[in-house]
């Protein structure tokens, strides 16, 4: 009996080794498919196959041109509203009369230029930087300089110095893109190294977005995060056709790039010589409304109305005449104010051009040269002067139809990136309505408020952004 039991013990042992062996290399899972398995699908259309093989191979290709940018700087601290109360210092110092600031770090995108190193990315990506450094899609890093920025179109070109060429991005015609194409997006978003996206291109032509001066977005519903800024967008052969910038925060699938075409005429003057020249017409001018249109005798609402002529500016020196309706500029025809603004700023300064307008029910042409806009400033009327020397804006009378909506105040039409109003988040197309509790309804207005507010060292300025009134307090010195 005791030998039967030795027997069945060693038996159950040898089963249970044997049993642990057969268990060695068992899968639990049957979702690896073998070469004699075939798959869940077995045909695939060509043409999805084919869709899917252009855009593997377009990354492949593009990839190398894109960079990563990250940058270390400071920026001005805001202080809040209520330190211009006579108790603030009392309670919270007055940090010896100096500007405090923080350090930041910012992440973004760009794309090489050329084999010498130069990139374009997005002025905001590296404004105010310290350090600025480029990660190559080798994992290589390079200490970047700022060459040249454009606030006014948010572009801006760094440079990195390598050994040998680089992979360069080719550019493509923004001009020829049509709603619905495929549109690819690369950049750098949340820091996940080059993240491809891909969407449709959406609309073209947007403006009055109130996010940079000149405004001619491409929009796309190709995934556009923080960090992708400056990073191309890109047409199914791989060419960059624009520069991905923004995106609506509320919204998804909503995202605006900068189209290439402008990009390169910003780009070669910011290489040649690290700032941009625009043309200059000489006059203040306001929408073509469809009230303004009948009663000037207009078949349609478009062009732009001339509300004021600045003596002795180009257009005044060709008779150009306030009421006139500007139609045509330089061969193209102006649908807008924004259009002609970004027409006449993209002309090459002392070009002659013909400008076509109606007066009095007639149309007319004449030929004018333009001038500098950085000179035109200079000559600003001294009671401005001093405005936009102290806050870095310069302000002009609402429009008509500004004004007809019960609005009262001046609109601002440039702000300095480097003045104290662009420091605290004050931009172009914002209304002032008051300074220190003091109304402003016209420019004589804001003249006097604002020497008020110089001798008293601050000024808290209410300004209209769009439905929404905002308080921007103001250190003056």
């Amino acid at each position: 009996m005791r030998s039967f039991r030795v027997v069945a013990i060693i038996l159950l042992v040898s089963c249970a080794l044997v049993a642990c062996k057969k268990k060695e290399g068992v899968t639990y899972y049957e979702s690896t498919r073998k070469e004699s398995a075939e798959p869940p699908v077995k045909e695939v259309p060509k043409d999805i196959l084919v869709t899917q093989q252009a855009f593997t191979n377009l990354v492949h290709k593009v990839t190398p041109s894109v960079v990563n940018i990250s940058t270390i700087g400071k920026k001005k601290l805001v202080r809040p509203f209520f330190e211009f109360s006579p108790f603030f210092e009392d309670f919270f110092g007055d940090g010896g009369g100096r500007p405090q600031y923080k350090r930041e770090s910012s992440l973004g995108s760009g794309f090489i230029l050329n084999k010498d190193g130069y990139i374009v990315t997005n002025d905001h990506v590296v404004r105010d930087a310290e350090t600025i450094r480029v990660k190559l899609s080798n994992d290589k890093v390079y200490t970047g300089k700022v060459i040249g920025a454009d606030p006014k179109t948010d572009i801006a070109v760094i440079k990195i110095d390598v050994k040998g060429p680089l992979p360069a991005a080719v550019l493509g015609d923004s001009d020829k893109l049509q709603v619905g194409q495929w549109a690819v997006a690369i950049g750098n978003p949340f820091g996940l190294d080059r993240t491809v996206t891909v969407g449709v291109i959406s609309a073209t032509g947007r403006s009055d977005m109130g996010i940079e001066t000149y405004e001619d977005f491409i929009q796309t519903d190709a995934s556009i995060n923080p960090g992708n800024s400056g990073g191309p967008l890109l047409n199914i052969y791989g060419e960059v056709i624009g520069i991905n910038t923004a995106i609506v925060a509320a919204g998804q699938g909503i995202g605006f790039a900068i189209p290439v075409n402008m990009a390169k005429q910003i780009v070669t003057q910011l290489i040649s010589k690290g700032n941009v020249s625009r043309s200059w017409l000489g006059v203040s001018i306001q929408t073509v409304t469809e009230d303004v249109a009948r009663s000037f005798g207009l078949s349609k609402a478009s062009g732009a109305l001339v509300n004021d002529v600045v003596p002795g500016g180009p257009a005044a020196k060709a008779g150009i005449q306030q009421g006139d309706i500007i139609t045509r500029f330089a061969g193209t025809e102006v649908k807008d104010v924004r259009q002609l603004q970004r027409t006449v700023a993209d002309t090459p300064v002392g070009k002659r051009v013909e400008v076509e307008f109606v007066r009095e029910g007639k149309t007319l042409k004449v030929s004018l040269v333009t001038a500098s806009m950085e000179k035109a400033q200079t000559q600003a009327p001294k009671s401005s002067e001093r405005a936009t020397e102290l806050l870095g804006i310069a302000v002009d009378e609402l429009p008509d139809e500004l004004k007809a909506k019960g609005l009262s105040g001046v609109i601002i039409t440039n702000v300095d990136p480097d003045g104290i109003a662009a420091e605290n988040g004050i931009r172009p197309g914002d209304i002032i309505l008051s300074i220190n509790q003091r109304k402003v309804k016209n420019s004589a207005d804001f003249t006097r408020a604002m020497k008020d507010a110089e001798a008293k060292g601050s000024a808290a300025l209410l300004v209209r952004r769009g439905n929404a009134s905002i308080y921007f307090a103001l250190r003056l010195r």
